[in-house]
């Protein structure tokens, strides 16, 4: 049996990934990894390269997605994103976005908010 927040994790990450696809950004990256932090998703728009951190809870969840995006983690993925367009410069404005999945029974997801330009 696998981990099962992994799984959590993993199953938000491809429904958040189908969700911004489907508003007509194209993924550049997932799990964009460096020692100094990782990006769930990286995607390219018309005008924004987002670096989107994913937050998947089970429907009832005690902590909400969106308080688990700290300070601290905040800090990490800026430095994860300038390692990134370091080796990858960019015309497109960056911007962090949080988008936050409610996993239901079933394995059904639903988006239950998505923060643009949350920090």
């Amino acid at each position: 049996m696998g981990n099962p927040k992994k799984a959590i994790g993993d199953a938000g990450e491809a429904f958040a990934a189908q969700h911004l696809e489907a508003h007509g950004f194209r993924i550049a990256a997932r799990n964009f990894r460096t020692r100094l932090g990782e990006v769930d998703i990286i995607a390219r728009g018309s005008q924004y390269l987002l670096f989107v951190e994913v937050k998947a809870r089970r429907a009832g969840s005690m902590v909400s997605g969106e308080e688990a995006v700290d300070f601290h983690k905040q800090r990490r993925l800026r430095a994860a994103a300038e390692y990134y367009l370091v080796g990858r410069p960019c015309d497109l404005q960056p911007r962090f976005d949080v988008m936050c999945v409610e996993l239901g029974p079933g394995g059904s997801c639903k988006l239950s908010n998505w923060i643009e330009d949350a920090f």
